[in-house]
Protein backbone atom coordinates (compact mmCIF):
# COMPACT_ATOMS: atom_id res chain seq x y z
CA UNK A 1 0.00 0.00 0.00
CA UNK A 2 1.34 3.43 -0.91
CA UNK A 3 2.30 5.66 2.02
CA UNK A 4 -0.09 8.44 2.92
CA UNK A 5 1.32 11.83 2.00
CA UNK A 6 0.97 15.18 3.74
CA UNK A 7 1.86 18.75 2.91
CA UNK A 8 4.76 20.30 4.80
CA UNK A 9 7.44 23.01 4.64
CA UNK A 10 11.10 22.17 4.96
CA UNK A 11 14.58 23.52 4.35
CA UNK A 12 17.71 21.65 3.33
CA UNK A 13 20.64 23.72 4.60
CA UNK A 14 21.58 26.55 6.92
CA UNK A 15 20.68 30.07 5.82
CA UNK A 16 18.29 31.41 3.24
CA UNK A 17 15.54 32.68 5.52
CA UNK A 18 11.92 32.43 4.39
CA UNK A 19 12.96 31.97 0.75
CA UNK A 20 14.66 28.67 1.63
CA UNK A 21 11.43 27.10 2.89
CA UNK A 22 10.03 24.72 0.30
CA UNK A 23 6.52 23.28 0.03
CA UNK A 24 6.74 19.51 -0.24
CA UNK A 25 4.70 16.34 0.12
CA UNK A 26 6.18 13.78 2.50
CA UNK A 27 4.89 10.58 4.14
CA UNK A 28 2.64 10.94 7.18
CA UNK A 29 4.74 9.85 10.19
CA UNK A 30 3.87 6.74 12.21
CA UNK A 31 3.76 6.98 16.01
CA UNK A 32 6.40 4.91 17.79
CA UNK A 33 6.20 3.58 21.33
CA UNK A 34 4.77 6.19 23.74
CA UNK A 35 3.98 8.56 20.86
CA UNK A 36 0.74 9.97 19.44
CA UNK A 37 0.02 11.11 15.89
CA UNK A 38 -1.76 14.46 15.66
CA UNK A 39 -3.74 15.96 12.82
CA UNK A 40 -2.45 19.49 13.13
CA UNK A 41 -4.77 22.40 13.90
CA UNK A 42 -2.16 25.05 14.77
CA UNK A 43 1.52 25.62 15.35
CA UNK A 44 3.28 28.76 16.57
CA UNK A 45 6.69 30.07 15.61
CA UNK A 46 9.48 31.01 18.00
CA UNK A 47 12.71 32.91 17.32
CA UNK A 48 14.70 29.74 17.99
CA UNK A 49 13.10 28.20 14.88
CA UNK A 50 14.77 30.62 12.47
CA UNK A 51 17.90 30.92 14.62
CA UNK A 52 18.42 27.19 14.06
CA UNK A 53 17.98 27.76 10.33
CA UNK A 54 20.59 30.53 10.46
CA UNK A 55 23.07 28.16 12.09
CA UNK A 56 22.93 29.97 15.42
CA UNK A 57 22.35 26.83 17.52
CA UNK A 58 25.28 24.36 17.29
CA UNK A 59 24.47 20.84 16.05
CA UNK A 60 20.86 21.75 15.14
CA UNK A 61 19.09 20.55 13.12
CA UNK A 62 20.34 16.99 13.48
CA UNK A 63 19.57 16.11 9.86
CA UNK A 64 18.28 17.53 6.57
CA UNK A 65 15.79 18.11 5.13
CA UNK A 66 14.26 19.66 8.24
CA UNK A 67 10.61 20.51 8.90
CA UNK A 68 10.73 23.29 11.53
CA UNK A 69 8.45 24.42 14.41
CA UNK A 70 7.98 22.76 17.77
CA UNK A 71 4.77 24.13 19.39
CA UNK A 72 1.78 22.12 18.24
CA UNK A 73 -1.94 21.67 18.83
CA UNK A 74 -4.26 19.20 17.17
CA UNK A 75 -6.38 16.07 17.39
CA UNK A 76 -5.04 12.62 18.19
CA UNK A 77 -5.67 10.35 15.18
CA UNK A 78 -3.44 7.42 16.13
CA UNK A 79 -1.66 6.22 19.27
CA UNK A 80 1.51 4.20 19.46
CA UNK A 81 2.18 1.18 21.70
CA UNK A 82 2.28 1.97 25.40
CA UNK A 83 0.26 5.21 25.26
CA UNK A 84 -2.06 5.29 28.28
CA UNK A 85 -3.29 8.86 28.74
CA UNK A 86 -4.62 9.73 25.28
CA UNK A 87 -6.98 8.18 22.76
CA UNK A 88 -8.09 8.88 19.21
CA UNK A 89 -10.22 12.03 19.12
CA UNK A 90 -8.55 13.81 22.05
CA UNK A 91 -7.68 17.48 21.54
CA UNK A 92 -4.18 18.20 22.80
CA UNK A 93 -1.28 20.64 23.01
CA UNK A 94 2.19 19.25 22.48
CA UNK A 95 5.85 19.97 21.92
CA UNK A 96 8.50 18.65 19.56
CA UNK A 97 12.19 18.92 20.52
CA UNK A 98 14.08 21.61 18.61
CA UNK A 99 16.34 19.10 16.89
CA UNK A 100 13.29 17.24 15.57
CA UNK A 101 10.87 20.03 14.60
CA UNK A 102 7.91 18.90 12.51
CA UNK A 103 5.25 21.51 13.27
CA UNK A 104 4.94 23.03 9.79
CA UNK A 105 3.03 20.05 8.43
CA UNK A 106 -0.45 18.56 8.30
CA UNK A 107 0.44 15.72 10.71
CA UNK A 108 3.06 15.30 13.41
CA UNK A 109 4.04 12.76 16.06
CA UNK A 110 4.96 13.75 19.59
CA UNK A 111 5.79 11.92 22.79
CA UNK A 112 3.01 11.30 25.28
CA UNK A 113 4.93 12.98 28.11
CA UNK A 114 5.31 16.14 25.97
CA UNK A 115 1.55 16.32 25.45
CA UNK A 116 -1.31 17.79 27.51
CA UNK A 117 -5.09 17.72 27.10
CA UNK A 118 -6.66 20.88 25.67
CA UNK A 119 -10.12 21.84 26.97
CA UNK A 120 -12.70 23.39 24.66
CA UNK A 121 -12.27 26.78 26.38
CA UNK A 122 -8.73 27.02 24.92
CA UNK A 123 -8.54 27.29 21.13
CA UNK A 124 -5.99 25.37 19.12
CA UNK A 125 -4.23 28.63 18.20
CA UNK A 126 -4.01 29.66 21.87
CA UNK A 127 -2.82 26.23 22.94
CA UNK A 128 -0.12 26.09 20.28
CA UNK A 129 1.40 29.32 21.60
CA UNK A 130 2.00 28.03 25.12
CA UNK A 131 4.75 25.36 25.11
CA UNK A 132 7.93 27.35 24.42
CA UNK A 133 6.95 30.97 25.18
CA UNK A 134 4.64 30.26 28.10
CA UNK A 135 6.90 27.72 29.76
CA UNK A 136 9.96 29.93 29.25
CA UNK A 137 8.16 32.76 31.05
CA UNK A 138 7.11 30.35 33.81
CA UNK A 139 10.63 28.99 34.24
CA UNK A 140 12.18 32.46 34.22
CA UNK A 141 9.91 33.69 37.01
CA UNK A 142 10.32 30.60 39.19
CA UNK A 143 14.10 30.70 38.69
CA UNK A 144 13.99 34.29 39.94
CA UNK A 145 12.00 33.12 43.01
CA UNK A 146 8.93 35.09 41.94
CA UNK A 147 5.81 33.54 43.45
CA UNK A 148 2.94 32.97 41.03
CA UNK A 149 0.30 31.97 43.57
CA UNK A 150 0.23 35.10 45.73
CA UNK A 151 1.74 33.20 48.67
CA UNK A 152 4.88 34.95 49.78
CA UNK A 153 6.33 38.44 49.71
CA UNK A 154 5.44 40.72 46.82
CA UNK A 155 8.41 41.36 44.56
CA UNK A 156 9.24 44.16 42.17
CA UNK A 157 9.64 42.57 38.74
CA UNK A 158 10.93 44.07 35.50
CA UNK A 159 9.96 42.43 32.20
CA UNK A 160 11.74 43.71 29.09
CA UNK A 161 10.26 43.29 25.58
CA UNK A 162 6.95 42.75 27.33
CA UNK A 163 4.84 42.76 24.17
CA UNK A 164 6.70 39.79 22.69
CA UNK A 165 5.91 36.09 22.91
CA UNK A 166 7.63 35.34 26.23
CA UNK A 167 7.26 38.84 27.64
CA UNK A 168 3.48 39.08 27.44
CA UNK A 169 3.14 35.80 29.32
CA UNK A 170 5.74 36.86 31.93
CA UNK A 171 3.79 40.03 32.75
CA UNK A 172 0.57 38.09 33.33
CA UNK A 173 2.14 35.26 35.32
CA UNK A 174 3.97 37.72 37.58
CA UNK A 175 0.70 39.53 38.27
CA UNK A 176 -0.96 36.22 39.19
CA UNK A 177 1.30 36.29 42.23
CA UNK A 178 0.35 39.87 43.16
CA UNK A 179 3.80 41.17 42.30
CA UNK A 180 4.56 44.73 41.17
CA UNK A 181 5.44 44.64 37.46
CA UNK A 182 7.33 47.23 35.45
CA UNK A 183 7.48 46.46 31.73
CA UNK A 184 9.24 47.82 28.66
CA UNK A 185 7.93 47.83 25.10
CA UNK A 186 7.55 50.08 22.07
CA UNK A 187 5.20 53.07 22.20
CA UNK A 188 2.55 51.36 20.05
CA UNK A 189 2.15 48.55 22.58
CA UNK A 190 2.08 50.52 25.86
CA UNK A 191 -1.70 50.27 26.29
CA UNK A 192 -1.70 46.57 25.42
CA UNK A 193 0.93 45.80 28.05
CA UNK A 194 -0.99 47.84 30.62
CA UNK A 195 -4.08 45.76 29.80
CA UNK A 196 -2.10 42.61 30.60
CA UNK A 197 -1.61 43.88 34.14
CA UNK A 198 1.67 45.79 34.16
CA UNK A 199 1.74 48.44 36.89
CA UNK A 200 4.24 50.64 35.05
CA UNK A 201 5.14 50.60 31.36
CA UNK A 202 8.25 52.20 29.86
CA UNK A 203 8.74 53.06 26.20
CA UNK A 204 12.19 51.61 25.62
CA UNK A 205 13.05 54.38 23.14
CA UNK A 206 12.77 57.15 25.74
CA UNK A 207 15.74 58.01 28.00
CA UNK A 208 13.89 56.64 31.06
CA UNK A 209 12.96 53.47 29.21
CA UNK A 210 16.46 52.91 27.89
CA UNK A 211 17.79 53.35 31.43
CA UNK A 212 15.14 50.89 32.74
CA UNK A 213 14.26 53.22 35.61
CA UNK A 214 11.01 52.49 37.39
CA UNK A 215 8.80 55.63 37.45
CA UNK A 216 8.04 54.87 41.10
CA UNK A 217 11.72 54.59 41.93
CA UNK A 218 11.43 50.92 42.94
CA UNK A 219 14.48 48.70 42.74
CA UNK A 220 13.89 45.39 40.97
CA UNK A 221 14.06 42.11 42.86
CA UNK A 222 13.79 40.17 39.61
CA UNK A 223 14.33 40.97 35.95
CA UNK A 224 12.98 38.81 33.13
CA UNK A 225 15.11 40.00 30.24
CA UNK A 226 13.36 39.05 27.00
CA UNK A 227 15.27 41.66 24.99
CA UNK A 228 18.70 41.42 23.43
CA UNK A 229 21.61 43.81 23.70
CA UNK A 230 21.01 45.16 27.22
CA UNK A 231 24.22 45.19 29.24
CA UNK A 232 24.62 44.33 32.92
CA UNK A 233 25.75 47.92 33.55
CA UNK A 234 22.28 49.11 32.47
CA UNK A 235 20.50 46.75 34.85
CA UNK A 236 22.80 47.13 37.86
CA UNK A 237 21.82 50.64 39.11
CA UNK A 238 18.18 49.58 39.19
CA UNK A 239 18.62 46.30 41.07
CA UNK A 240 17.81 45.44 44.68
CA UNK A 241 20.64 44.07 46.80
CA UNK A 242 19.86 40.40 46.04
CA UNK A 243 18.24 40.73 42.62
CA UNK A 244 18.24 38.02 39.98
CA UNK A 245 18.39 38.90 36.29
CA UNK A 246 17.13 36.03 34.12
CA UNK A 247 18.66 36.11 30.64
CA UNK A 248 16.77 34.53 27.75
CA UNK A 249 19.33 35.81 25.23
CA UNK A 250 21.92 33.17 26.08
CA UNK A 251 25.00 34.75 24.51
CA UNK A 252 28.63 34.03 25.51
CA UNK A 253 28.63 37.42 27.25
CA UNK A 254 25.66 36.36 29.38
CA UNK A 255 27.44 33.17 30.46
CA UNK A 256 30.59 35.18 31.23
CA UNK A 257 28.63 37.57 33.46
CA UNK A 258 26.96 34.59 35.14
CA UNK A 259 30.36 33.05 35.90
CA UNK A 260 31.86 36.30 37.19
CA UNK A 261 28.91 36.85 39.55
CA UNK A 262 29.23 33.31 40.87
CA UNK A 263 32.99 33.44 41.33
CA UNK A 264 32.84 36.78 43.13
CA UNK A 265 29.98 35.61 45.40
CA UNK A 266 27.85 38.53 44.25
CA UNK A 267 24.37 38.69 45.76
CA UNK A 268 23.15 40.14 42.47
CA UNK A 269 23.05 37.38 39.89
CA UNK A 270 22.59 36.95 36.17
CA UNK A 271 21.19 33.53 35.26
CA UNK A 272 20.87 32.31 31.65
CA UNK A 273 18.07 29.80 31.10
CA UNK A 274 16.77 27.52 28.36
CA UNK A 275 13.19 26.42 27.78
CA UNK A 276 12.37 22.93 29.04
CA UNK A 277 8.79 22.02 28.10
CA UNK A 278 7.04 19.40 30.20
CA UNK A 279 3.48 18.18 30.70
CA UNK A 280 3.10 19.50 34.25
CA UNK A 281 4.05 23.01 33.21
CA UNK A 282 1.82 22.92 30.14
CA UNK A 283 -1.12 21.71 32.23
CA UNK A 284 -0.62 24.66 34.61
CA UNK A 285 -0.62 27.17 31.74
CA UNK A 286 -3.61 25.55 30.04
CA UNK A 287 -5.53 25.66 33.34
CA UNK A 288 -4.72 29.39 33.68
CA UNK A 289 -5.89 29.98 30.11
CA UNK A 290 -9.08 28.00 30.67
CA UNK A 291 -9.88 30.09 33.76
CA UNK A 292 -9.25 33.34 31.92
CA UNK A 293 -6.15 34.15 33.98
CA UNK A 294 -3.71 33.92 31.07
CA UNK A 295 -4.39 35.57 27.74
CA UNK A 296 -2.54 34.77 24.53
CA UNK A 297 -1.91 37.76 22.29
CA UNK A 298 -1.82 36.56 18.69
CA UNK A 299 0.02 38.87 16.31
CA UNK A 300 -1.10 37.17 13.12
CA UNK A 301 -2.32 33.91 11.61
CA UNK A 302 -1.25 32.27 8.34
CA UNK A 303 -2.34 29.16 6.46
CA UNK A 304 0.30 26.47 5.87
CA UNK A 305 0.31 27.50 2.20
CA UNK A 306 1.75 30.89 3.26
CA UNK A 307 3.87 29.78 6.21
CA UNK A 308 6.96 31.36 4.66
CA UNK A 309 5.28 34.74 5.24
CA UNK A 310 4.85 33.83 8.90
CA UNK A 311 8.53 32.87 9.00
CA UNK A 312 9.54 36.25 7.60
CA UNK A 313 7.24 38.03 10.06
CA UNK A 314 9.00 36.27 12.93
CA UNK A 315 12.45 37.07 11.54
CA UNK A 316 11.56 40.75 11.23
CA UNK A 317 11.32 40.87 15.03
CA UNK A 318 8.36 43.24 15.37
CA UNK A 319 5.57 40.82 16.21
CA UNK A 320 3.24 41.66 19.09
CA UNK A 321 2.64 38.39 20.87
CA UNK A 322 2.67 35.15 18.90
CA UNK A 323 2.62 34.17 15.22
CA UNK A 324 0.42 31.19 14.35
CA UNK A 325 0.24 28.86 11.34
CA UNK A 326 -2.97 26.88 10.87
CA UNK A 327 -2.73 23.90 8.50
Amino acid sequence: MAARLMKALQYSSHGGGAAALKHVEVPVPTPDKFEVLLKMEATSLNPIDWKIQQGGIPFFPRKYPHIPATDIAGEVVEVGPGVKDFKVGDKVVGYRPNFSGGGLAEYVVTKENFTAARPSEVSAAEGACLPVAGLTAHKALTTADVKLDGCGPQKNVLVTAASGGVGHYAVQLAKLGNNHVTATCGARNVELVKSLGADEVLDYKTPEGAALKSPSGKKYDAVINCASGISWSTFQPNLAAEAKVIALDTTPKAFWTYAVKKLTFSKQQLIPIFSSPNREGMEFLIKCAKEGKLKTVIDSKYPLSKAEDAWQRSMDGHATGKIVVEP
